[in-house]
């Protein structure tokens, strides 16, 4: 009851949680409305956009989730003794790119006793997978202000239009928002999410010499394989860009004002891995000495 209520809470929407937890959304239904009756306490407002925690609720679960988190680190070392020198990094989005592999390389230089293990993310998990304490750190774009856990950008990246071979930009060199002015922008929202975060994506096409959106069902599989297809074009970060090639298509980079994409990480602050804020403050250092990609 409690890991759906705290689910619930954290992805503000009971099917979302569901696909989290990996159960029927008619599961985490009833054991949220088992755990208000338990307590005799309304933890959270229902509205056909989903769910949100009432005052009572966002007090009484801040509490709740403390001891929860902490009694599943305890079993989780319990079972996995190695667990406390293996550092868990999942990448939304992220293919990579020069400071990444920079940090991981500068981290397992100076950390030579601390494993890593680097996984993908769907984006729809990333921020449930932190405060669950399944990955220690997530590296994705943007996700505009987060209060659920710890969030700090540390790089930006180029963003890049992906379009089939024979559009009329595939020769470019570079592309303007100008030139994408009316075409239609294929955003995936369903289970693997957006290439590039809601908040850079709303910024970008504030004005008529942007494309216009698409929010597409599909997840970003079938959003490329529409692409290849000549329905529109999608966007991405630099680093998913340059080490993603898919056929027929072609990634240019856009460039002008709005062309950058914030790439942040995201971590617990209660988390007791000492490996955590190591990574974090050798990003820090990096952040502070290597250059942005020029405007």
């Amino acid at each position: 009851m409690l890991a759906c209520a705290l689910a619930a809470a954290d992805c503000g929407s009971l099917r979302q949680a569901a696909t989290a937890l990996r159960i029927r959304e008619s599961s985490v239904s009833r054991n949220v409305v088992k755990l208000e009756q338990l307590l005799e306490m309304q933890l959270f407002e229902r509205d056909v956009r989903g769910v949100r925690l009432t005052e009572a609720g966002r007090a009484w679960t801040d509490v709740a989730r403390l001891h929860y988190e902490g009694l599943q680190e305890v079993f989780r070392n319990a079972r996995n003794s190695r667990d406390a020198k293996t550092l868990r990094i999942g990448l939304c989005a992220v293919g990579g790119g020069e400071f990444l592999k920079r940090l991981i390389d500068r981290f397992r230089k100076s950390y030579p006793n601390v494993s890593l293990a680097i996984e993908d993310i769907l984006r729809e998990q990333c921020l449930t997978a932190v405060c669950r304490r399944r990955f220690d750190i997530v590296f994705a774009p943007g996700f505009g202000k987060v209060t659920s856990c710890c969030a700090e950008m540390f790089w930006q990246e180029r963003i890049f239009v992906l379009v089939p071979t024979g559009h009329s930009l595939a020769e470019k060199r570079v592309v303007m928002w100008a030139d994408l002015a009316g075409m239609q922008l294929l955003v995936p929202v369903g289970t693997s999410g957006p290439l590039l975060d809601l908040p850079t994506l709303e910024g970008i096409v504030t004005d008529g010499y942007r494309p216009t959106v698409n929010m597409c069902q599909g997840g970003q599989a079938s959003v490329i394989f529409n692409v290849q297809l000549g329905q529109g074009i999608t966007l991405a970060g630099e680093s998913f860009a340059r080490n993603v090639a898919i056929d027929a298509t072609v990634w240019k980079p856009i460039d002008g004002h709005n062309s950058l994409c914030s790439i942040k990480a995201f971590w617990l602050e209660t988390n007791p891995k000492r490996a955590v804020l190591r990574l974090i403050g050798l990003a820090r250092k990096m952040a502070n000495t290597i250059p942005g990609p020029a405007h």
